[in-house]
């Protein structure tokens, strides 16, 4: 999905979760408002924190992370878009 779908998303108020799957200090650099992080080398042994009732939106740098995330969260039952793109692209709020 697009930034600008997952702005709209949030937007309408609609039952999403961003999940950031980059590495701490660069979560820090600036993550959208709201964002859980879980680095993608923790996301096998901690998808438990994750609510499974809500759209996981992933999102990284660039893209290629968070669609490997979105890949596994699905293998795992979970409902997971990935933010194309990734923060590169995002035009909207970001928080440090």
């Amino acid at each position: 999905m697009t930034p600008s779908e997952v702005l709209e998303l949030l937007a309408q108020g609609e039952k999403i979760v961003i999940l950031d799957v980059r590495m701490q200090h660069e979560y820090r650099q600036g993550h959208i408002k709201g964002a859980q992080l879980i680095p993608l080398s923790e996301l096998p042994k901690r998808t438990h924190e994750l609510r499974n009732n809500a759209t996981i939106v992933t999102v990284c740098h660039t893209g290629r992370r968070s669609a490997q995330a979105a890949r596994l969260l699905r293998a795992q039952g979970f409902v997971a878009r990935n933010m194309v793109g990734g923060m590169t692209k995002w035009t909207g709020r970001v928080v440090k």
